[in-house]
């Protein structure tokens, strides 16, 4: 049975620490079982991005900022983000997506995401 949690109380999981892409998660839909929508709370650090850019075969993605600036790729477009902004990636849209804090202080925001065992993830490749 799943019960409610605050967020203080899943403990965070940071990814490349003290690289580019440093970025801190709590994933509170994990709390107890796995769920079959992913609701995480994310923290990418200033200076940091979450490249490298990327678009999902069958996995749609809401993303939605509680603090901070951060600027979306989102094709060859950019965009900026700021508290309160909200934007869905869908499933199957061949744009490549990221995010970069060129900011002095952390962007917080939510990223909902199926979970579709079929899903292939593309990644946009700098070297070609």
């Amino acid at each position: 049975m799943k019960k409610p949690v605050h967020e203080d109380d899943v403990p965070g999981r940071v990814w490349y620490k003290g690289t580019d892409r440093e970025l801190t998660g709590r994933a509170l839909s994990d709390v107890g079982s796995d769920a079959k929508i992913g609701f995480g709370i994310l923290e990418l650090a200033a200076g940091s991005n979450t490249g490298p850019a990327h678009y999902h075969s069958h996995e749609e993605e809401h993303l939605y900022v509680l603090d901070g600036n951060a600027t979306l790729h989102l094709g060859s477009q950019t965009f900026a983000l700021k508290k309160g902004s909200y934007v869905c990636f869908p499933a199957g849209q061949e744009i490549f997506h990221h995010l970069e804090n060129n900011t002095d202080s952390a962007f917080r925001y939510i990223i909902i995401g199926e979970r579709i065992e079929d899903d292939r993830v593309t990644h946009l490749r700098k070297d070609l």
